[in-house]
């Protein structure tokens, strides 16, 4: 069975996004988890006034943190198979979580598997995703959304759960060390990412934090500052008037994923 983990703080209207999109699989076979930390009762009161599918669960309590929230949707969770599905990211359509069964089903070694995402980038929507390389870690999550991974429960247990002390790139951090475990990447779009998490509203520093990250598990590479530094001009660029302009030629040549 999957376990759909939501964490949620004090957002109820993005909550109401993610439900949606929860509730409208075509497979009903999984449960939903609300890991709720909020500092108001808004949520709490919407899941026990309103009738609730037996398939969903709720926590509403204060937490140390996003990794804390995603630890206790963990522990909590009966599934063998986990997918992060933070609150006001979407499924990105009806069919994702029986595409999700069909692959695990078809490939008995994986332990875990990702696919591709719809995002806003320069204002326009677009879809990408790339599968990951080992090799390209030094480049942070750049091909991996953790919102499109679904992981088998067994590996939590194997290499520990998220690094609470990491404030914004604790699931880089994870996938740091599940590194070498058999995966599979499937081209169908899983998800619809919410473009306005923690990592990208301070996103130059979360690829310096990448970094350090990066070098607790593997030795340093000159690729990782110049990969620092492109993504830094590129940032800078494509939130220029000149850059969204540039983009947009790119998106309708059909680039927007290179």
């Amino acid at each position: 069975m999957i376990s759909i983990i939501t964490i949620c703080f004090n957002n109820l209207d993005d909550l109401l996004e993610t439900i949606g999109s929860v509730n409208f699989q075509s497979v009903q076979d999984f449960e939903h988890l609300i890991i709720d930390g909020s500092t108001n009762d808004k949520i709490r009161v919407y899941l026990e006034s309103n009738p609730q599918p037996a398939t969903r669960r709720w926590i509403c309590e204060p937490d140390r943190g996003i990794g804390d929230a995603f630890n206790k949707g963990i522990e909590k969770s009966k599934g063998d198979i986990i997918v992060l599905l933070n609150s006001g990211d979407c499924f990105y359509d009806a069919n994702v979580i029986e595409h999700v069964y069909n692959e695990f089903n078809a490939n008995s070694t994986i332990t875990w598997l990702h696919g591709m995402f719809e995002i806003k980038r320069a204002g326009r929507e677009i879809i990408i995703g790339k599968s990951f390389y080992k090799s390209l870690l030094y480049r942070g999550m750049r091909r991996v959304c953790h919102q499109t991974m679904y992981v088998k429960k067994e590996l939590y247990l194997k290499y520990g759960g998220y690094d609470i002390n990491e404030k914004v790139c604790m699931d880089y951090d994870f996938l740091c060390r599940i590194s070498n475990e058999p995966f599979k990447y499937t081209t169908q779009v899983l998800a619809k990412y919410d473009a306005n998490g923690i990592s990208n509203q301070s996103y130059l520093n979360a690829i310096i934090d990448a970094k350090r990250v990066y070098l607790k598990y593997f030795p340093y590479t000159l690729k990782i500052d110049l990969w620092i530094l492109r993504q830094t001009l590129l940032f800078k660029l494509i939130n220029s008037i000149f850059g969204k302009f540039l983009f947009k030629i790119k998106d309708r040549l059909g680039l927007a994923n290179w």
